[in-house]
């Protein structure tokens, strides 16, 4: 099943650009979709080490973050026209 997602333009491109990089580590094609899946298989592989979860999990907590809809506010805000968002098609799992 194929779910739509809206991103800022500024993840789009390093979404393409992090899938052009997986694309010549891997010496074969890797969509931004796939770039998606192989990151979160890397955080899940990174955050099973309990001693990298509790540095992640403090790092986190120490952060200034955005609530989702501040962020998404922000976004919205920093577009100069309604274009600046790519959809991108992600497989749910």
């Amino acid at each position: 099943m194929v779910k739509t997602v809206d991103l800022p333009l500024r993840v789009h491109e390093d979404l393409v650009k992090v899938s052009q990089e997986l694309s010549l580590m891997a010496k074969k094609p890797i969509s931004p979709s796939m770039a998606v899946d192989l990151l979160m298989e890397i955080y899940r592989a990174h955050l099973s080490n309990p001693c990298a979860l509790d540095t992640f999990s403090q790092q986190l907590r120490s952060l200034n973050i955005m609530s989702p809809e501040e962020f998404d506010k922000y976004w919205d805000e920093s577009t100069i026209n309604p274009e600046v968002k790519h959809r991108a098609k992600i497989k749910k799992q």
